[in-house]
């Protein structure tokens, strides 16, 4: 928080003070007509007037310091209200207590609704986390059923019972990125690994599609949490696959440790571009797709924002999209 110069808070410090200013000089003003009228001499008005405003000086000085202090005081305490409350500087008048009171009052109405807010959103949290486990029973038998008998209908439904798993594990981890549990494991992960498990989930669409896939094996570890980059890759691929609707999918990780997913999709709008990690947001070609949700992408700008790495589009229409994943963390060392 940025600090206010002294004489800021001196002319604020005046302009608090301007009626009892004014008061003293309407004072000196009354003193030296009274004088005036019974012929005393002006000198004894000025002395008089002289030696209070010395002292008025003086005691102007004692207060813009306590003033100033005081200031500083409630400004530190500002940054860290939640916890220095109790800290606030002893009221010096009776509207300055009353203050202090309404704001420990509203500071404990505050804490008092979020922990009403923590204890609805643990239960949201429960209660999604067991739907979903609950609806892989009926979507896996599902599967079981369709997977029996190879027909375009049941290829068809097999395809949108995929889309349907995808819709719900993007809703649990909605709840996840929103809740204060802290779902993530760093370590060092070899890429190679997390990018051919999202291969190989989603290779029956491509497949499906006719797309073909185009992937540079990748070297070395990178330091993330495996399954939320899982869900960043498996959730561009997801989109690479919607929107192309020919042509290829390229995956290769240049030496800066960028990850690069590449289609040769319809391409998004440059009036899209810069807006499409906006939630809810979908765009020209998403509205037109009639199916997309706004959610994906920005899933996947928060989860890339807790991992600490970044992303980034490139698009050109009708030539295709390009997302870049910056995978690279600084080496820490301790001497």
């Amino acid at each position: 928080m940025k600090e206010e110069k002294w004489y800021h808070i001196l002319g604020k410090f005046l302009g608090q003070y301007r009626r009892s200013v004014l008061l003293f000089l309407v004072y000196c003003l009354i003193f030296a007509v009274l004088f005036s009228l019974y012929d005393l001499e002006l000198e004894a008005v000025l002395y008089a007037a002289g030696l209070c405003g010395l002292l008025t000086a003086v005691l102007a000085l004692w207060r813009f310091r306590c003033y100033l202090a005081g200031h500083r005081t409630r400004r530190r305490i500002l940054e860290n209200v939640e916890f220095l409350l109790d800290e606030l500087p002893s009221p010096e008048t009776l509207g300055e207590a009353d203050y202090q009171e309404m704001l420990r009052k509203l500071k404990t109405i505050f804490d008092e609704n979020v922990i009403d807010w923590q204890n609805e959103r643990r239960e949201s949290m429960d209660y999604y986390t067991t739907w979903v486990h609950q609806i892989k029973t009926p979507i896996s038998v599902m599967r079981m059923n369709l997977q029996g008998e190879d027909t375009e209908e049941h290829r068809e439904l097999l395809a949108e019972l995929f889309r349907v798993e995808q819709y719900v594990e993007m809703a649990l981890n909605w709840m996840r990125l929103g809740s204060d549990s802290k779902d993530f494991l760093f370590r060092e992960y070899a890429l190679d690994g997390i990018i051919r498990q999202a291969i190989r989930k989603y290779a029956p669409q491509f497949i499906r599609r006719r797309i073909r896939l185009v992937y540079e094996p990748a070297e070395g570890k990178v330091l993330t949490d495996e399954k939320w980059l899982l869900f960043i890759i498996e959730q561009l691929l997801s989109n690479a696959v919607k929107y192309t609707q020919q042509g290829s999918v390229s995956i290769r990780v240049v030496p800066e440790k960028v990850l690069e997913i590449e289609d040769t999709g319809i391409g998004i709008a440059p009036e899209d571009v810069p807006r499409i990690f906006e939630k809810g947001f979908t765009g020209y070609n998403g509205r037109a797709d009639k199916k997309s949700t706004g959610l994906g992408l920005y899933l996947c700008r928060l989860t890339a924002e807790k991992l600490s790495h970044k992303i980034s589009v490139e698009s050109q229409v009708g030539v295709g999209t390009k997302v870049s994943i910056d995978l690279h963390s600084d080496t820490l060392w301790v001497e």
